[in-house]
């Protein structure tokens, strides 16, 4: 770990150390999860009658996807959600970390060109603070049916450098029939499957009168999914194989510190990450190496989950958020998954939770132009045989090989 990654890892366990957050595994129900926020937020349903799945969408929330199931009203609820802090009714210092499974950010964070920190500040958390139009603003609804839910906001942004952005953002979350599932993922979904897709389009487009150039900064769409943890749960991201030397590491396993051999395994073309919400790592996939998919299973729930994002064809820069004055700002992962954990000995962890993560390309925009990023969110449920066919599939790995990659550790 370097001193830089070493300092923001210990800025960020000094922050929330002074927060209260779940701390037990939870197997919520979607009826108990939609009943608890419609206490303090408005809560948009979309439904599958066909499926029997819902999704739970909060416009305070800056559009946000909060959680879905595959079972209706009774089923598991996949989202995790930080009820202390919504119920709280108060806004926390630099960060509300409200939860959900496909929430829309912006990057870059950190670096000469992130706007998380004021112009010329240091990276530190004093002076470290989430855009409040990815955090606390609500988004307008334009246009609501039973199965799609649109949203826009306009905002105005300053990146460390001085240089300013004045954005238009349109977001729209469309809950998905089984054949478009099937289409997606170019599969077919077993008769004994309980399934939910859901789908959020996410643009932004250059409305201010400069064009936006790599010098003085870019912008990247960051689309974050945060779920609930189990003891079995394991992350799979299947990879490009390759030498390093043509495509580079495998996997950037240095974000907290790297990550023990009994919580990441790396093979050829595919990694595994433990996603039990018990030790705090994070690691990241490079665009050279980066598939359109990736997913995990919870073993315990039988839970089968997928995301898939829109890919380009070709590589394209992508934003570097590290807290420090980069060497390569341009050189940031597509990827990420996140696995919470307790912050220091005899410490709580945030959630627990776990995330899988994706970005856009880093693109130049001229005056009016925009860039667009898909993500879409998959849950399976069935027999291990069902299951089975899904993952090899959908992330070329067998289940049984998913299930027993940790269990000699």
């Amino acid at each position: 770990m370097t001193k830089v990654m070493f300092v923001i890892g210990l800025s960020f366990l000094m922050f929330f150390l002074c927060s209260s957050y779940n701390t037990a595994f939870t197997d919520s129900r979607f009826k108990d999860d939609v009943e608890f926020l419609k206490q303090y937020v408005t809560v948009i349903l979309l439904k599958d009658t066909e499926s029997n799945g819902e999704v739970a969408i909060v416009p305070e929330y800056q559009g946000r996807i909060m959680t879905s199931t595959a079972e209706g009203p009774e089923g598991l609820s996949f989202g995790w959600i930080n009820r202390e802090l919504i119920s709280s009714k108060k806004f926390e210092p630099h960060i509300n970390v409200f939860g959900g499974e496909d929430r829309f950010w912006i990057g870059p964070e950190g670096g000469q060109y992130g706007i998380f920190f004021p112009p010329n500040a240091p990276f530190d958390l004093e002076h470290w603070q989430t855009p409040a139009v990815i955090d606390t603003e609500p988004y307008e609804i334009v246009s609501q049916n039973d199965k799609q839910v649109s949203f826009r906001k306009d905002a105005k942004l300053k990146n460390w450098t001085g240089t300013d952005f004045q954005i238009s953002i349109e977001r729209t979350v469309s809950i998905l029939s089984k054949e478009q599932i099937a289409g997606a993922l170019g599969v077919r979904i077993p008769s004994g499957v309980k399934y939910i897709g859901v789908e959020s389009k996410n643009k932004i487009t250059n409305t201010g009168t400069e064009d936006w150039n790599k010098e003085k900064g870019l912008l990247s769409i960051w689309i974050l999914g945060m779920f609930n943890p189990s003891p079995e749960t394991t992350i799979v991201i299947p990879f490009l194989p390759g030498s390093e030397e043509n495509l580079g590491p495998k996997v950037n396993d240095a974000y907290f510190g790297k990550v023990p051999a009994d919580r990441l395994i790396v093979r050829d073309n595919v990694v595994f990450f433990r996603g039990d919400g018990q030790y705090r790592s994070k690691i990241g996939i490079s665009p050279k190496r980066a598939l359109s998919v990736c997913g995990s299973f919870d073993a315990k729930n039988k839970v089968l989950t997928i995301v898939q994002y829109s890919k380009p064809d070709v590589p394209k820069p992508y934003v570097n958020s590290m807290w420090e004055l980069q060497k390569e700002p341009y050189g940031g992962d597509v990827i990420n998954s996140y696995n919470d954990g307790p912050l220091g000995p005899g410490k709580k962890p945030l959630g627990p939770f776990y995330e899988l993560e994706t970005s856009s390309p880093a693109e130049e925009l001229k005056k009016g132009e925009h860039v667009e990023h898909t993500h879409r969110t998959f849950h399976f449920i069935g027999s291990e045989k069902e299951l089975n066919y899904l993952t090899e599939e959908i992330l070329g790995i067998d289940l049984q090989t998913i299930q027993s990659v940790f269990a000699s550790n």
